[in-house]
């Protein structure tokens, strides 16, 4: 157990991000994300990090990757339209140069600078890349202030442990919502010694492959040709198609093995359920009501909260699609999650959506009468697409 705080979300993942050796932050006001960059301003001077703020997000993320290529722990945080600004960095640190950070993205009212309510109308640029290329982010989508303390420690770790940037999706209600957290103990490990970072090489060679007589043992594989670190592009890699080829195919297979073991999900009363509503974040937490109330007139309904959106609990959803009538998807959006629920599922039931738009939010005595509508529907199985 560690120091307990009553604190909003924003301020929080500031305070975990310092336990998880974070000292570098970089950031442009943008509401709602802004008390991040105040907490961030006065906390990591105490510390002995330091504190930026730029003057724009394309400075911003320009300014994370200078921080990540030299082995430091750094983060930001932005809201919807200042994360568009960062795609071609993101797109960069993920898919070339292989930099982790963690970028914190408190949605608000889209698309363009919308208003300042809460949605989830960020989930596609999150989840799918919004910027040039094949690659992805580990994207977190926290329902609690705890968990965002509890996944902003997680998303440093695993953002070293796979050498690639990590998102937390959050929005403006989770932001400014104040609660009582446990900060828990400082991140261990600190962060291990990074052999790829951009340190010098006074007392030693310059690490890339090539070198006759030179074996890098488990690091070769990050290396093609006659590459350094944190340097691949066109000057590099754009100029031999197999060995750009080779790159990528190494980068689906990272990206196949934080599939197979980072899936993070949360399930309630899925033993028994003929209904399974799937949501996240702020959407997931303000259902829960609806939830016991269908269940205590007799219901079988059942939920699955994806805490990690990428990787996203697709097998989980599959393994259960077959003995379910039906699935809800709850979201504060047109419908975007919805499309992986129902790739999970794959037509072995079918896949509603109840939705809430411009910043309105789900609410308990509207979704109670969508589950027992949908409860009141004949069954007829689905067949497999």
């Amino acid at each position: 157990m560690g120091r307990k705080l009553f604190i909003n979300c924003n301020r929080a993942i500031v305070e975990a991000a310092i336990l998880s050796h974070c000292r570098f932050f970089a950031g442009y006001p943008f509401t709602p994300a802004t008390e991040c960059l105040e907490q961030a301003s006065h906390r990591f001077p105490e510390v002995g990090g330091v504190y930026i703020q730029a003057e724009s997000e394309v400075s911003v993320i320009n300014m994370l990757m200078g921080a990540a290529a030299v082995g430091v722990r750094c983060m930001t945080a932005t809201s919807g339209a200042g994360f568009s600004l960062m795609q071609e960095a993101v797109s960069h640190m993920a898919g070339i140069a292989e930099l982790p950070a963690v970028i914190v993205n408190v949605s608000r009212g889209g698309p363009g600078f919308g208003n300042l309510a809460p949605t989830q109308g960020d989930y596609f640029q999150a989840t799918r890349g919004g910027g040039a290329g094949d690659y992805r982010c580990l994207v977190f989508g926290p329902a609690t202030v705890q968990e965002a303390v509890d996944v902003t420690k997680l998303a440093f770790s695993l953002a070293d442990t796979y050498r690639t940037p990590a998102i937390i999706l959050s929005d403006q209600m989770l932001a400014e919502t104040t609660e009582a957290c446990d900060l828990g103990e400082p991140l261990e490990p600190a962060p291990p010694p990074k052999w790829w970072a951009t340190t010098g090489c006074r007392g030693r060679e310059p690490i890339y492959l090539g070198r006759p007589g030179k074996d890098y043992g488990p690091y070769a594989e990050y290396l093609s040709g006659n590459l350094t670190l944190n340097l691949l592009g066109l000057g590099h890699l754009g100029q031999d198609p197999d060995t750009f080829e080779a790159h990528m195919l190494r980068l689906a297979e990272k990206y196949r093995r934080i599939e197979a073991e980072e899936v993070r999900v949360e399930t309630r009363d899925l033993d028994d359920a003929e209904l399974v509503v799937v949501a996240f974040g702020t959407a997931a937490r303000l259902i829960l009501p609806a939830i016991a109330q269908v269940r205590a007139e007799g219901l079988r309904v059942g939920l699955i909260r994806p805490i990690t959106l990428w990787p996203f609990p697709s097998q989980l959803i599959a393994t259960v699609a077959p003995r379910v009538r039906a699935f809800l998807v709850v979201e504060m959006n047109m419908g975007q999650m919805v499309e992986d629920v129902r790739l999970a599922v794959a037509g072995q039931a079918p896949v509603h959506l109840f939705s809430t738009l411009g910043g309105v939010v789900p609410r308990p005595e509207a979704v109670a009468p969508a589950l027992r509508q949908l409860a009141a529907q004949p069954y007829a199985p689905a067949s497999r697409v």
